[in-house]
């Protein structure tokens, strides 16, 4: 379905974006991966779907670097056909202690970079009449909640920048759309999981049972592999007229 396309998956060396990058190839598309850590076994993971991949190190916190990876792409496959924001970093703290630095970093890597890749993807799409821009926001771009001002913040900016995207491109074959995950089984939720299970002496189920509890009806957590499939239905002819939605992915979290 993909064949021939490029997909940019910014933050996709784990969780998410790699969950996004494996489905993406499995369809067809080339992959520029971007992330921190190691690249190697993520490489090879998307590789194995018989794709060409590539990886750039940008700090998608540095517009110069965020350059500087989009003129990479275009190098190395022509032009980026489609771009998922992903990338995104969060710290928790209440409004009157929210370290000034932490707040910068946070709007930078979760808001900003995501304007900064799009603004440079989209002419090569709008020349081509075709392209998709998927940021990835979360459940925090449609809902607040304590002690997450920053990310609550950049996500809701991040559904803000999709739904002006998608209507400066209303007339063409380039389309904008959100996903908005609640919780997702990724290393670092597991590593929240761990922690709360040994500071309440609980079992880990017990620990994920009151994790999802809290916020998430269906008590379970969604996977980056069924982020991967969503991110597919836009690439597909059937989400040629989804435009600027933020499609929220979370057990009924923002329902309540």
């Amino acid at each position: 379905m993909l064949k021939g396309k490029t997909a940019l998956v910014t933050g996709s060396t784990s969780g998410i974006g790699l969950g996004i990058a494996k489905a993406l190839a499995a369809k067809g598309a080339n992959i520029v991966l971007n992330g921190f850590g190691d690249h190697a076994g993520p490489h090879a993971e998307v590789a194995a779907h018989g794709t060409q991949v590539a990886y750039h190190g940008a700090d998608m916190s540095r517009p110069d670097e965020i350059q500087a990876m989009m003129s990479f792409a275009a190098e190395k496959f022509g032009r980026v056909d489609i771009l998922v924001n992903n990338a995104g970093i969060q710290h928790v703290a209440r409004v009157e202690n929210f370290p000034i630095e932490k707040w910068d970093a946070i709007l930078a890597i979760n808001l900003s970079s995501a304007f900064h890749a799009t603004r440079l993807a989209l002419p090569a799409m709008q020349k081509a009449n075709w392209g998709r821009v998927i940021n990835i926001a979360s459940v925090h771009g449609l809902v607040g909640s304590a002690e997450k001002s920053a990310y609550v913040a950049a996500k809701h900016g991040i559904v803000g920048l999709t739904k002006v995207t998608a209507l400066e491109n209303a007339t063409s074959g380039v389309t904008c759309n959100a996903i908005c995950p609640g919780w997702v089984l990724t290393p670092l939720v597991q590593k929240q999981v761990d922690a709360k299970a040994q500071a309440l002496g609980l079992s880990n189920e017990d620990a994920t049972k009151l994790l999802l509890g809290e916020k998430e009806p269906s008590m379970q957590f969604t996977t980056p592999q069924e982020l991967g499939e969503l991110a597919v239905f836009f690439c597909s002819a059937a989400g040629n007229n989804v435009r600027g939605v933020a499609w929220n992915m979370d057990g009924a979290w923002a329902a309540q």
